[in-house]
């Protein structure tokens, strides 16, 4: 008697690129991919994605100035297919995403030929490529997201679609949409642990030296760029310092002396330019990274350590304070389980 073994059936992947497509919103997932493919060979198993590179033009031009070859012609998926097929839609430079273009206008009618189904034929979109979606009618009554500046021409594009903000990436049934550029890298992790488990996630993740995996419940912008959005020199220089450093020592006259200027100086520059006290924003920098080393594995006093707390005792505290929710145990706990789960 033959005994056969039922081996993991491949997905198709069909990046389409337009002209000027942003380079690292395709590239950064299709290297994900790639790398995938290398570790499941290395465990004696079969690759698990073949990737398409498709498009209304043959040799676009991409966002570096590179000409591409080779790109093959959108398909005819029409026909039924055995394959899980994921339809990646990406982004490109500037404000807004171009729709009226005649490449555009010819991947519009593509897109709404397809129809959605999870498990079969699903969307991923990367940056502005969910403003391309939205047009084609792809996220009608869908959650999805895309990069900040491309919010207000998100919901614009389609009213009833459900745009979360400052969100990493989202998923909706067999869509699945993230902020941009290196969130694509992020959601591209994300769908391999859904297919190959968590353990080859966590291997090319490594290998792609990606040091810390975000999840779908991660802010986009970093807790790092709040309160900077100013030109006064003497407060960048000083939040620069701060944030490189939070372990110093950081008070008023500290402060003062990095920013060349008197603490009384620096404490009303503060209020007016960042909207936050100098010592409160010492003390969320420092609550920002005792919270990415807790959901990164270390234990509470190592947190405390590495964000510039005195003690663990003087971290609770002051996450009690700020109104953080939960406790720092309980975030530790939690990246724990969000990293075996994704």
């Amino acid at each position: 008697m033959t005994r056969t073994m039922n081996t993991p059936s491949t997905c198709r992947v069909l990046f389409v690129l337009l002209p000027h497509s942003l380079t690292l919103d395709w590239a950064g997932p299709a290297e994900v991919l790639r790398c995938t493919n290398s570790v499941l060979e290395g465990m004696g198993q079969a690759p698990r994605f073949a990737m398409e590179f498709v498009g209304p033009e043959v040799s676009p031009v991409s966002s570096v100035g590179v000409q591409l070859t080779g790109v093959a012609p959108l398909p005819d998926m029409s026909a039924a297919s055995t394959h899980v097929t994921w339809v990646v839609l990406v982004g490109e430079p500037g404000d807004r995403m171009r729709t009226d273009t005649p490449t555009a206008l010819a991947t519009l009618h593509w897109l709404r030929g397809l129809r959605l189904v999870a498990g079969h034929l699903e969307l991923v979109t990367v940056c502005a490529g969910a403003v391309l979606a939205a047009h084609a009618g792809l996220l009608s009554g869908r959650e999805a997201t895309t990069h900040h500046q491309h919010l207000d021409e998100l919901r614009q594009a389609d009213r009833t679609c459900r745009v979360q903000a400052n969100r990493v990436f989202v998923t909706d049934g067999p869509v699945c949409s993230s902020a941009g550029v290196t969130t694509g890298i992020d959601l591209m992790l994300h769908r391999v642990s859904g297919v190959c488990g968590p353990a080859v996630a966590a291997q090319v993740a490594q290998t792609l030296v990606v040091a810390l995996r975000r999840g779908p419940h991660d802010p986009e912008l970093s807790p790092f760029l709040c309160h900077r959005n100013h030109l006064q020199p003497g407060l960048h220089r000083v939040q620069d310092a701060v944030s490189q450093s939070p372990q110093t020592h950081w008070n008023l006259e500290h402060m003062a002396d990095v920013a060349c200027m008197s603490p009384r100086h620096l404490a009303r520059l503060f209020q007016v330019h960042a909207g936050v006290a100098p010592l409160q924003y010492v003390q969320r920098i420092r609550l920002d990274v005792a919270e990415a080393a807790l959901r990164s594995g270390h234990t509470v006093g190592q947190a405390a350590e590495l964000a510039g707390f005195a003690s663990d005792l003087q971290l609770r505290r002051t996450w009690k304070l700020s109104g953080k929710p939960g406790t720092p145990h309980g975030a530790r706990h939690a990246g724990s389980a969000t990293a075996l789960q994704s």
